[in-house]
């Protein structure tokens, strides 16, 4: 809590009246009206505050202690005229105060020193005080490695130490060395450190500065005038202020809470939010942000609620004034949704991590068991911050953006200890309750992305689950134990009681010690999920035998302590049970990628049955299509049999066959290479995914998954099928042949690994579109939450210029432009896209994203914004925003731009090509430069206009030239056809479409 002056000073002078201090005899040292205080301190500067026996306090905060010391300690001589002693505390100037707890600090005359609470005669400065002249140094060791340092010096004007220096011997602290040089009458030193085994910090070869008095040199820095880093630190007693204005707001069966933020003398780190009534008695919740939302309460109920503030002390403030709300009538469940239909190449796909993307609602973040250990929680960022209010508060800054098209990562009930991604499913039935809110479902959100014309596509994962298995399928069941090495890690069994993410364990159970609630804190219940006793049916191996491994805390690991394929945990009519071996093998369809993904047996009918009951449910939620994860380590013949029929039949029969044939199903089969087919193997190439199959197989699915891969193996990349779907006759367009179509479109992975610049993407992509059914609805984009260009483990970073021309590529060629969250202002450009729990997410490319979008948008259209306030107005400002918007615009307008096949036939330019589309009374044909000039020869006469500038030029001769400059400056000239004139110009010039 930071006090007035007039509040401090009230308070010592009360407290000097205190009992409890401690008394130091009167010295002979100094004259009995004199003392010298040293104060022990790793403050950079201190003050006494200190009133003699029978007088008066000094003024707050006191009198400077700027007499010269040694280091780590403050010094000031008193003049007590007839005092014998005096009452004293100290601070920082800067509001950060010792008073001995209250009480005041008692001393008498003489020489004093005042260190961790305790008062002592003596000089605490060997030899006396510190000379100008002498510099103390302290080295880091810990952060080179070090368990010993020698210090090489240079005097200023002076001769070099011998090789390799002086130890730096004298007492410190761990992880640091210490050496005071005396410098005669130099002014200060060069230095450089080493470890006495050849390894140097000399500061990339230009030595360390280094001046008079107490200096530490920690990674490369050298900091002058510095606190002892060994002095003691005063601990923190001081209570957080009480929060005030707290209000208690209630909508339905949910209570909003909001108060003011409490001050501290270092820092408030949290509060306590206590509710009483009801029947589920007192219940407290910790939060770090001044609001709470209080969900899936009782109706009609009366509840009350206290807040309390804390501090990384642990210090905890009194109770606030008590806030009460009374609940009301529970909302009715949102109805089903249906989907928008529509071709999906007519959208634009904005791709986001929910967890990521924007907070709507604070209570249901969550932060895991990891959230200590990864460095978000020094962060205030829980791994589960997005959700679904976010993402509905947020639609208009997407459709504004221009798109409409919503890919969100997967939903169902995830279970490991780092699982905001999605991507661990456990009840595949059920949506995972950190990303729905009271009244904002994911039905929700379906239903509001639809009443704005926004698609939702639902990332789903049919090849594995998490490594604790899928509810209503089969989940394992780990040995286990409740003895002093890992309670900390097993929860005690509660009849009827299943794993909840809500509820996490707060780190305070009595049975358990500091350190282990400390590992303990953050975990959801996990007592359904072990056993000490071998289970019934257990097919586990060596169940519970002491292994030779120990866990990164030590302890001793049991068989079957820790799910794997190879043990026998998973029955292998539900899972596989080996390892991948080889990537590009038979195994990589049949076998674990990850001991945190368990892979499905999908060759089981009980699998297939599953999986397919689970998926009907989301498609009847109104879902408007699937990105299918890890599609390639299923076998195509499985896809082509089982999951892809069963998606189309049920979009069918729930609404009808134009919607079902407009439902868009897009695998991710991930080929990270810069060639055609994947390595030559054409079972792991995305393109062999949009085929049928084209001979029978056996009738039992493990085997036909064997004969289809020998098969095709066999007849490799040179007998494919080919396809001219995607390209035009000449300047024709024909009707495209998808009868040996199997379903299923991929993220067209070769652009992806050439989008290092959107050249290499455009020749790499156009060479292998005659080996897709139809490349126009490949799904297209330059990074994502996995990788970059290049299988780059970083988010994009060619700059600005580079991002407009990919945008300019993507947004004129063939295929479905697609846009990860954050790309449109080059959100964390360069930052490494996932290291898992080690390294804080801020610093990743999964970074949150909502404090970019605080303010409100209001969007008018696709691509048009009619108000913008606060810092989602700025974000709307960046130049690639005002591209991508404008592009968005223009790629609506034009038919042959969403859906058109394309040629380069008679077309000169780096980037150049024509488009046409014609169904029914459509028609429309475009010429295209992505950056510079180009020539279009044998194309139609006519008139044509740029959609760009508004630029007309008329065709007699067959021949058109566009002269343009610049990365991303598309041109888009469209012919004026009967009953299909051109748009004209669309939109204003912007940083690159000029």
């Amino acid at each position: 809590m930071r006090s007035s002056p007039k509040r401090v000073l009230r308070l010592l002078t009360v407290a000097a009246f205190g009992l409890g201090s401690a008394v130091v005899p009167l010295s002979a040292a100094l004259a009995a009206n004199n003392v010298t205080v040293y104060y022990a301190t790793g403050w950079t500067t201190a003050n006494i505050h200190y009133q003699p026996t029978g007088g008066t306090w000094t003024p707050v905060p006191g009198i400077p202690m700027n007499e010269t010391a040694c280091a780590g300690w403050k010094k000031k001589t008193l003049d007590l005229g007839a005092a014998t002693g005096l009452k004293a505390a100290f601070n920082n100037g800067s509001g950060t105060w010792d008073n001995n707890s209250g009480a005041d600090y008692t001393i008498g005359t003489g020489t004093v020193k005042v260190s961790g609470g305790q008062v002592t005669s003596g000089n605490p400065c060997p030899g006396g005080e510190l000379p100008d002249n002498q510099a103390v140094v302290y080295f880091h060791k810990k952060t080179k490695g070090w368990t010993t340092a020698n210090i090489h010096y240079q005097p200023t004007g002076g001769a070099w130490t011998g090789l390799p220096g002086v130890p730096m011997n004298e007492d410190a602290c761990t992880d640091w060395a210490k050496k005071t040089v005396n410098l005669g009458t130099a002014t200060g030193l060069k230095a450089a450190f080493n470890n006495g085994s050849g390894t140097w910090d000399n500061n990339n070869g230009a030595d360390h500065t280094i001046g008079t008095g107490v200096s530490t040199v920690k990674n490369g820095v050298v900091t002058g005038n510095a606190a002892d880093p060994c002095a003691p630190e005063i601990p923190d007693t001081e209570k957080p202020s009480t929060p005030t204005g707290v209000t208690a707001t209630a909508n339905g069966v949910s209570i909003a809470l909001a108060w003011s933020a409490s001050t501290d003398n270092v820092k408030v780190t949290g509060y306590k939010v206590t509710r009483t009534g009801g029947t589920g008695g007192t219940k407290v919740v910790d939060v770090t942000a001044t609001s709470h939302s209080d969900t899936g309460l009782a109706e009609n109920t009366l509840y009350r609620y206290t807040v309390q503030a804390k501090d990384a002390a642990g210090n905890i403030s009194e109770a606030s004034q008590e806030a009460t709300a009374t609940t009301g009538k529970k909302p009715e469940a949102p109805e089903g949704g249906t989907p928008l239909g529509g071709d999906p190449r007519e959208d634009s796909i904005y791709f986001v991590m929910t967890a990521r993307f924007a907070d709507g609602d604070t209570s249901n973040n969550r932060g895991g068991s990891q959230h200590v250990k990864s460095g978000n929680a020094a962060n205030n960022d829980p791994m589960f911050r997005g959700d679904f209010k976010g993402l509905v508060d947020k639609l208009d800054y997407i459709k504004g953006l221009g798109f409409s098209a919503l890919w969100i990562t997967p939903v169902v009930l995830n279970r490991s200890d780092y699982d905001f991604h999605g991507y661990h499913g456990w009840d595949f039935y059920r949506v995972d309750p950190r990303l729905e809110s009271e009244g904002t479902s994911y039905q929700d959100l379906i239903n509001a992305a639809h009443a704005k014309g926004i698609k939702i596509y639902q990332d789903v994962v049919y090849n594995h689950s998490s490594r604790w298995g899928a509810k209503g399928l089969f989940t394992p069941t780990v040995w286990g134990a409740r003895d002093d090495q890992w309670k900390w890690l097993y929860n005690e069994k509660e009849a009827g009681r299943e794993y909840d993410p809500m509820q996490e364990h707060q780190g305070n159970d009595p049975n358990l010690t500091a350190a282990q609630n400390a590992m303990a804190k953050g975990r959801p219940y996990n007592g359904d999920q072990w056993s000490t006793i071998e289970p019934a049916g257990n097919t586990c191996r060596n169940w519970g035998t002491p292994t030779q491994w120990s866990s990164p805390e030590g302890f001793r690991i049991h068989n079957c302590q820790w799910p794997n394929p190879t043990s026998g945990m998973f029955p292998a009519n539900y899972y596989h049970q080996c390892w991948i071996g080889n990537w590009e093998g038979e195994d990589s369809r049949s076998c674990w990628l990850h001991d945190d993904l368990a892979d499905f047996n999908t060759e089981s009918k009980t699998v297939q049955d599953y999986l397919i009951d689970v998926y009907n449910k989301y498609i009847d939620m109104g879902v408007d299509g699937f990105r299918v994860d890890t599609a390639v380590h299923i076998p195509r013949v499985t896809w082509n049999r089982r999951f892809l029929p069963a998606i189309r039949e049920h979009a069918t029969a729930r609404f009808g066959a134009e919607k079902a044939k407009d439902f868009y199903v897009f695998g991710e089969v991930a080929a990270f290479v810069h060639d055609k087919w994947n390595r030559g193997s054409v079972n792991h190439s995305a393109q062999f995914f949009t085929w049928k199959e084209r001979k029978e197989y056996s009738p039992d699915d493990v085997r036909a998954a064997i004969e289809q891969y020998d098969y095709e193996n066999l007849m490799g990349s040179g007998n494919q099928p080919t396809s001219t779907n995607a390209t035009l006759n000449g300047n024709t367009y024909h009707a495209p042949d998808h009868s040996r179509f199997s379903g299923m479109n991929v993220i067209d992975m070769r652009m992806h690994m050439n989008f290092g610049d959107a050249s290499s993407a455009f020749h790499n992509g156009k060479d292998s579109d005659d080996s897709y059914n139809d490349a126009t609805y490949n799904t297209v984009y330059v990074d994502s939450h996995d990788y970059g260009p290049n299988k780059s483990s970083v988010r994009y970073d060619g700059g600005t210029d580079a991002w407009a021309e990919n945008m300019s590529l993507m947004w004129t060629f063939r295929g479905i432009p697609t846009l990860y969250y954050g790309s449109e202002i080059e959100f964390q450009a360069g930052k490494r896209i996932d290291c898992g729990p080690t390294c804080p997410l801020s610093t990743t490319g999964r970074a949150y994203f909502g404090d970019h979008l605080a303010g409100s948008v209001t969007a008018s259209g696709f691509g048009t914004v009619s108000s913008a306030s606060g810092t989602v107005a700025q974000t709307l400002d960046k130049p690639l925003v005002k591209h991508v918007q404008r592009l968005n615009r223009i790629r609506r307008a034009i038919p042959a731009l969403q859906k058109g096949q394309y040629s380069t036939e008679g077309v000169s330019g780096q980037m150049a090509y024509k488009r046409r589309f014609t169904q029914g009374s459509v028609d429309s044909f475009v010429l295209v430069s992505v950056s510079g000039s180009a020539t279009f020869t044998g194309i139609p006469s006519g008139t044509y206009v740029d959609a760009v500038t508004g630029d007309t030029k008329t065709v007699n001769n067959g021949t058109l030239s566009i002269a343009a400059s610049g990365k991303g400056n598309m041109r888009a000239y469209v012919l004026s056809l009967p009953g299909n004139p051109a748009p004209g110009r669309i939109g204003d010039a912007g940083p690159y479409l000029k």
